[in-house]
């Protein structure tokens, strides 16, 4: 798969009408499954990639037929490149890399989505991990990394998109982390 120039998601309150928007979504528009699965708390996270008008046929496909169970959407055109390896956990630093250690929170994985591509435009900060719903009661998170100036920048403006939405949890920028924090990214 060629990286995505857009990405969609939907966050549903029905795993079964998830089964059938995301069967729905396919059969509409030729986007690629990023995730698709049950998610904390008995919800369904449907997260696509594609082309742009692709994208955001399926996204408003599955929005009209998820009906009531559509919980969240969300369509970014020209999505930041670096929110794919971010997504897929297989971001690597290597032992001098790790700066300033930004994070966000948020109550549905599909805001963080939308908080990783601001970030990453915002600033020039590396985003080291985006978790999105599982294992977390439903939440997402973005952890990202660069200089002090940028991370704030980042960190900022990611919390800025996640407050219009009402679903911001905590914005934390750590300056100086210990090496222990990046443990899994070394």
């Amino acid at each position: 798969m060629a990286t995505p120039k857009a990405i969609g998601a939907i966050e549903l309150s029905s795993i079964g009408v998830g089964y059938q928007v995301e069967d729905d979504m396919l059969k509409a528009a030729s986007v690629d499954i990023l995730i698709a699965r049950t998610i904390c708390s008995g919800k369904y996270l449907i997260v696509v990639g594609g082309g742009v008008s692709d994208t955001e046929t399926a996204v408003q496909t599955g929005v009209t037929n998820g009906g009531d169970a559509v919980i969240d959407h969300l369509m970014v055109a020209n999505v930041h490149p670096m929110v794919f390896p971010a997504l897929g956990q297989s971001v690597v630093l290597g032992p001098e890399e790790p700066g300033a250690l930004g994070i966000i929170e948020t109550f549905s994985g599909v805001s963080v989505l939308a908080a990783s591509d601001v970030a990453a435009k915002a600033a020039r900060v590396t985003l080291l991990r985006i978790h999105v719903a599982m294992a977390m009661g439903g939440k997402g998170l973005c952890l990202m990394t660069g200089t002090v100036a940028d991370v704030r920048q980042g960190v900022q403006s990611a919390a800025e998109e996640v407050r219009k939405r009402g679903l911001l949890v905590s914005e934390v920028v750590i300056p100086r982390p210990s090496r222990e924090l990046f443990g899994d990214y070394l």
